[in-house]
């Protein structure tokens, strides 16, 4: 006999979600404001309940405050969630781990927004499908926030309506950034990252004014997949451009033309272990995987999670990227040669870069900044210092040759 779900009004969730345990709740471009305030609303009701999510700073502003016993589970860490103090738990892990830990930990509840159930009774979960897709039939309470506004997506098979715990239904426009015009520095970048990418190639690229600048550039390629955890505008203008034959997608965050467009037939979302799982990327001939940090010290490690106003990221998809294009890919880190309107090198001797390192020196194979691009590939310590000293602001380089000198007495 097939129980139907329970059609819920939000401030009747503690009805349904037990207290305690892990709730996994969708966030990025699906963040559910209608659950997010009805989990406010229950309080202290929900006992001492941790909601664990993929939380974007600047995008995902809610921090799930229930009663004084709940807490927060991030991998990344949001402003809004480091204010949050003691009550949140970050850890610093990579997409597959973070797979592997929630595994681990049993999400007794899920919190998720989707699309109304098509013909066939299945609901969509449209633009973030990711780990969601991945664990919803491991999760025994499956709570829905039905948004006609949420489109309807291909590639992952979304989730049966009669398989919902119970649903809120009402309309949310989905959380969204403003497509990104390229500057100067972001369009030289671009062009420098362009000629490394051949047509045929399955290009792997995160979100931002950079990444939009370098599928930018890409427009007059052709035969180009996409294999990428993040999609943004500038693949979508890609697609459209005709450089890309298929797109494999697990969030989708971008303008409302963006969620407008995902009907495309080129565009397929998919659960994290295939966007970021070791053995699908391994199957993947020419990937280029393009990401970016804050700093590349002189040995070629990237550093993307601290800056001056703390930790902004955990490690992410890019070392997920890193490990899966070993061997038969090729892994660019493109970033602006100056921080600080020009007064900050991005690039620094060893020992003068901050924070955990996310890439390692044998996880990058090209810099790229707008003055050209590193190679790195078979070149020792020596050679390696020298190729990232030609790429950084021309009034780094002397003191960048200074400071490697004194280092490299050292080696």
């Amino acid at each position: 006999m097939i129980v139907m779900p329970r059609r819920i009004d939000p401030g009747e969730l503690a009805t349904v979600l037990l207290p305690g345990g892990l709730t996994l709740v969708s966030a990025c471009s699906a963040e559910s404001t209608v659950l997010a305030d009805a989990v406010e609303t229950a309080g202290a009701a929900l006992g001492a309940m941790t909601f664990a999510g993929i939380f974007v700073g600047g995008l995902n502003r809610r921090t799930w405050r229930a009663g004084p016993k709940a807490r927060v589970l991030t991998f990344f860490l949001t402003p809004d969630l480091r204010a949050e103090a003691d009550r949140v738990e970050f850890l610093p892990l990579c997409y597959q781990d973070i797979l592997v830990e929630l595994r681990r930990r049993k999400p007794t509840a899920a919190l998720f927004m989707c699309s109304p159930p098509d013909a066939d009774g299945l609901c969509s979960f449209g633009t973030e499908v990711a780990f969601i897709a991945e664990l919803w039939r491991e999760i025994p309470v499956r709570i829905a926030h039905i948004n006609s506004l949420m489109p309807q997506t291909r590639g992952s098979f979304g989730i049966p309506f009669d398989a919902l715990t119970a649903y809120v239904e009402q309309d949310q426009p989905l959380a969204g950034t403003p497509a990104a015009e390229p500057d100067a520095v972001a369009s030289a970048i671009a062009a420098h990252v362009a000629r490394f990418v051949p047509d045929g190639a399955t290009v792997q690229a995160g979100l931002g004014k950079l990444p939009d600048a370098v599928f930018g550039a890409l427009g007059a390629h052709r035969d180009l997949n996409a294999h990428t955890g993040l999609m943004g505008d500038g693949l979508l203008r890609l697609i459209e451009a005709g450089a890309v034959r298929h797109a494999t997608v697990g969030v989708a965050i971008g303008s409302a033309r963006l969620y407008a467009s995902l009907d495309h037939p080129a565009i397929h979302f998919a659960p994290v272990s295939i966007t970021h799982g070791a053995e699908s990327l391994a199957a993947i001939d020419d990937l280029v995987t393009i990401n970016s940090g804050i700093e590349v010290d002189l040995f070629g490690q990237v550093y993307a999670e601290l800056t001056p106003r703390g930790l902004m990221s955990g490690p992410g998809g890019a070392s997920d990227y890193a490990r899966g294009a070993r061997g038969h890919g090729l892994r660019i880190v493109a970033l602006p040669a100056n921080a600080g309107n020009g007064t900050i090198s991005r690039i620094v001797a060893p020992g003068q870069a901050a924070g955990p390192v996310s890439l390692g020196r044998m996880d990058v194979d090209v810099i790229v900044t707008e003055h050209g691009a590193a190679d790195l590939r078979g070149l020792g310590y020596e050679a390696r210092a020298l190729a990232l000293i030609a790429i950084a602001a021309p009034d780094r380089r002397d003191t960048l040759a200074e400071q490697w000198a004194a280092y490299a007495r050292k080696l």
